[in-house]
């Protein structure tokens, strides 16, 4: 039935009660003394033990087992009578055969305690979390090996206060861990612990200095995570570096038109809304209408499920244009026609206005006094609404962002500001081509990227200008061309 026991006798086979149980008795044979190693097959008695093993058929098996206890004749030897163990079937002092151990010892080493319990559960060997835990904790430390590739890296225990983790990269099994982020005791450990040849670790200084001086022969590079956090970082830099032609994101509004005539409604897309709903409603189509499922249309278009299927149903675009609700009245609107008149006869400063119209009785907020002078900087209407600009932030994680991952919405926005600003559209191309090299692990164009990075100032896209470096939408100007340190360490991480 089993392999491990061939080394017994099985006498009969029967199930009761939904436990298949198996009688079985050991052959006579010599057996060493487990204390001198000499041979007897001199019997003192024999007794029962009963063995949990592994399931068969979806039912528990129990193997009883008579099993003998020998006389050791060894003169020299202190043990007079010893129990015989059956190699592959029985253990001392345990009542699951090994196979059976083996599989409860990986179910808590994979799947700890209450997972691992749920999985003895459904192989009908039932368990707590706490049994699962107690033999998981039983199980040796494996022997420390050389390590050859080490990782180093921070986390944060609570609030500022931050801990030390060192990994095997090839096992990707943690080996240290202790509170702090120190140069020294880093590179103690290091000292204690020769023969690593790769450190892997994040930009912090302290790290560097503790591997330099534990091990100074080993190699420093960046895991991909850091190498993108850094590139991101820098990304983020020159967005805020550019901060003047991040409006050039947001679509110019449109002056209000009057409403057209239920009788005659216009089928021509002559609003953003329009314009969106349209634009939307033939990329749904273009994608369900040659079989595709709905969660399929929406993975690859980056909208919701109930966004794809409210315009796969619409018959046609105008059926899905957003009704707009009607604008709210707020504080400002009696002194709009006063903020009009002073504007066209030449007073142009929002906090005078603010102060003017403060006097007449407004208790509103100068901010919105300050966003309603912005619409007649751009010479539209005091009331029309316009959408806010992105941050340097929300244009990093655009520009980050695989584009197969972007909605509609922000890759038309990115596509604008990107046709505005070329220092910005030079930097979306450079992150394109760094994330290639991560995703095929592939650094041969790793030496012209770096070129390109840090070209003359003649070219098209200065490189990574620094954050005090500040643009107007009239000119996108940035700081000398400078290379990063950061990313010489590329080419040994990728």
């Amino acid at each position: 039935m089993s392999p491990h026991l061939d080394a017994v006798r099985v006498e009969r086979v029967w199930v009761a009660g939904g436990v298949v149980r198996i009688a079985a008795r050991t052959r006579e044979l010599t057996v060493a003394c487990p204390d001198c190693g000499r041979g007897s097959a001199r019997v003192h008695s024999r007794y029962g033990r009963a063995l949990a093993d592994v399931a068969v058929g979806g039912r528990p098996v129990v193997i009883e087992l008579s099993v003998r206890r020998l006389f050791c004749d060894g003169p020299s030897c202190g043990r007079r009578t010893f129990a015989e163990q059956v190699e592959g079937l029985t253990a001392r002092y345990q009542r699951r055969s090994p196979l059976l151990q083996h599989l409860v010892e990986m179910a808590g080493v994979l799947l700890a305690g209450r997972g691992g319990a749920r999985l003895l559960q459904i192989l009908q060997t039932p368990l707590s979390r706490t049994s699962v835990l107690f033999h998981l904790m039983r199980l040796p430390l494996p022997p420390a090996t050389t390590l050859r590739v080490l990782g180093v890296d921070d986390f944060a225990l609570y609030s500022d206060v931050y801990g030390t983790l060192l990994v095997d990269a090839d096992t990707r099994l943690p080996i240290e861990l202790w509170a702090g982020r120190d140069a020294e005791q880093l590179a103690a450990w290091l000292r204690t612990h020769p023969g690593v040849d790769v450190v892997c670790r994040d930009g912090s200084l302290v790290y560097r200095q503790g591997i330099a001086d534990g091990a100074p022969d080993a190699v420093q590079v960046s895991d991909r995570f850091h190498l993108w956090q850094g590139l991101s970082k820098r990304v983020g830099d020159v967005a805020a570096a550019h901060r003047g032609c991040l409006s050039a994101a947001v679509p110019e509004p449109e002056a209000a038109s009057p409403p057209a005539s239920p009788a005659a409604p216009s089928d021509e897309a002559d609003t953003a809304a329009r314009r969106h709903a349209k634009r939307l409603f033939e990329a749904v189509h273009a994608v369900t209408d040659t079989g595709r499922s709905l969660n399929s249309a929406a993975r690859e278009l980056g909208l919701n499920r109930h966004t794809v299927s409210k315009y796969a149903r619409a018959a046609t675009w105008q059926e899905c244009v957003r009704r707009v609700p009607p604008r709210r009245p707020t504080s400002l609107d009696p002194y709009l026609d006063y903020l009009r008149q002073r504007w066209e006869e030449g007073e142009h400063t929002a906090t005078v206005l603010h102060q003017e119209i403060s006097a007449k009785g407004y208790r509103g907020h100068y901010q919105r006094v300050k966003m309603a002078i912005a619409s007649l900087r751009r010479g539209l209407p005091i009331d029309t609404p316009r959408e806010r600009p992105p941050s340097p932030r929300q244009v990093t994680r655009w520009i980050t962002t695989a584009p197969s991952r972007r909605d509609l919405h922000t890759t038309e926005a990115l596509r604008r500001l990107l046709d505005h600003c070329p220092e910005l559209a030079r930097t979306h191309d450079l992150v394109r081509q760094f994330a290639a090299m991560l995703d095929t692990r592939d650094a041969r164009p790793l030496a012209h990227w770096l070129e390109q990075l840090s070209g003359p100032a003649s070219q098209p896209w200065p490189a990574w200008p620094t954050p005090s470096a500040r643009t107007s939408p009239q000119s996108c100007r940035a700081s000398p061309p400078r290379s990063s340190p950061a990313s010489t360490r590329a080419a040994s991480a990728i």
